[in-house]
């Protein structure tokens, strides 16, 4: 009797090692899981046959979505570098290079508000400091939105600009949202472009009710009409668009006044334009002075005499020509 269970013991391990070989052989390679044994074991006086598998991790990456896998390369990429949720401006030690080339996926933007978009100060000089970005007007307590789709950065209070929020985007970019009473998005999140970020208000140094709307790349304010057209229409200016050194520099331009937009889509004219900005000349006229004359231009007095090769005290002669970039 004992030798009969033997020898059903032993028929029945290799009748499962004839199947495991049979099995394996014709194992569909498209299986996350191969079989490759099994394992025989007694339990409460019965046999039971276990099977052994291995995990066929070839076959999960092949079946994983590869637009997840790119998505995920582009968050490790553009939103680690220099990324800081402490920091406004995490560039500050850093210099750009000019002309800068950017790209937009998009091809309009989101209002930042939900009424009539209104600049009420630009982009330039502005009561002998530079303005760095656009005020757009609004009532405190009203919607302010994300321009385009990133990732929250920054949310905290900032000096002059109050309760913040600063947004990374794509391409490099970063978008400023001040003066908010409200914060609606925390460090980190990702946003979607016309998400609401935030209330708008009158914190830090605002002077009435406004969203005060920077554009930065690398630290460095980009006038924002120069990428976007702040009209019903919401128009990107171009899906490539090449930034040269003026449209980075306040000192350039007024902000009670519009600039005169011309878009640069060319990185080999950029440079020419960076490395030769047109000149303006003014013609010195009786009882002006070098201060008067810089006041007028929103530029330096050391600017002026740097350009023109002449000194801080030099007198002005009626008719004199004095170059202004």
């Amino acid at each position: 009797m004992f030798l009969n269970i033997r020898k059903l013991v032993l028929l029945g391990i290799l009748v499962c090692a004839s199947f495991v070989k049979v099995f394996t052989q014709e194992l569909d390679h498209n299986e996350e899981k191969v079989l490759l044994d099994y394992k025989t074991i007694v339990l409460d006086g019965s046999i039971t046959n276990l099977p052994i598998y291995k995990v066929n991790y070839q076959v999960i990456l092949e079946k994983a979505d590869p637009q997840e896998e790119l998505v995920k390369q582009d968050f490790s990429t553009v939103y680690e570098e220099n990324w800081s949720n402490t920091v406004f401006n995490t560039y500050w030690k850093k210099s750009v290079t000019y002309p800068i080339p950017l790209h937009f996926e998009d091809d309009v933007f989101a209002s930042p508000v939900d009424h009539k978009m209104v600049v009420t100060s630009r982009y330039g000089w502005r009561r002998g400091r530079p303005h760095q970005g656009i005020d757009i007007d609004l009532k405190t307590g009203d919607n302010v939105k994300a321009l385009l789709g990133g990732k929250v950065r920054y949310t905290r209070r900032h000096g002059g600009h109050g309760k913040t929020v600063v947004i990374r985007h794509d391409n490099g970019l970063e978008t400023v949202y001040a003066h908010l009473s409200k914060y609606l998005v925390k460090e980190n999140d990702i946003v979607e472009k016309g998400q609401i970020i935030g209330k708008g208000g009158v914190s830090g140094n605002a002077r009435g009710s406004h969203l005060h709307l920077e554009v930065r790349y690398r630290g460095k304010s980009i006038h924002p009409e120069y990428l976007f057209e702040f009209t019903q229409e919401t128009k990107v200016r171009s899906n490539d668009i090449v930034v040269t050194k003026k449209w980075m520099t306040p000192r350039s331009h007024r902000s009670t006044r519009k600039s005169k937009i011309v878009v640069q889509t060319n990185i080999e004219e950029a440079k020419a334009i960076n490395n030769n900005p047109t000149k303006s000349i003014y013609v010195v006229k009786k009882g002006d002075t070098l201060h008067g004359i810089a006041r007028k231009h929103a530029i330096g007095v050391s600017e002026i005499c740097k350009i023109n090769a002449i000194q801080y005290n030099s007198v002005l002669n009626v008719g004199q020509e004095i170059v202004i970039y």
